[in-house]
């Protein structure tokens, strides 16, 4: 990795900290549950998106390592999207 390719990890920083309070005024907007909770789920997927490209230096690696990290992370959004019914209606 040369100097020119290194992420600015202080921009990469204050992302996560926009975010991280995005997800938190998320949660006090007057709209449905559901919106909300698609809303917070939304900002944690960029949120590890910034890390794993970012911190965990995936952008800089091969195609094989890149899928053997995406391959959980897919199975982790299908039981999220199904499980997401029980944590909207679920109450």
């Amino acid at each position: 990795m040369t100097l020119r390719t290194r992420p600015n990890y202080v921009a990469i920083w204050i992302w996560l900290l926009a975010l991280m309070a995005a997800s938190l005024a998320a949660s006090a907007l007057p709209v449905d549950r559901s919106v909300v909770t698609a809303a917070i789920f939304g900002f944690a997927v960029a949120k590890a998106l910034l890390v794993a490209l970012n911190y965990m230096h995936l952008r800089f690696e091969g195609r094989l390592i890149v899928a053997v990290a995406t391959v959980p992370v897919l199975f982790a959004v299908v039981l999220a999207l199904a499980l997401f019914p029980d944590f909207v209606l679920g109450r």
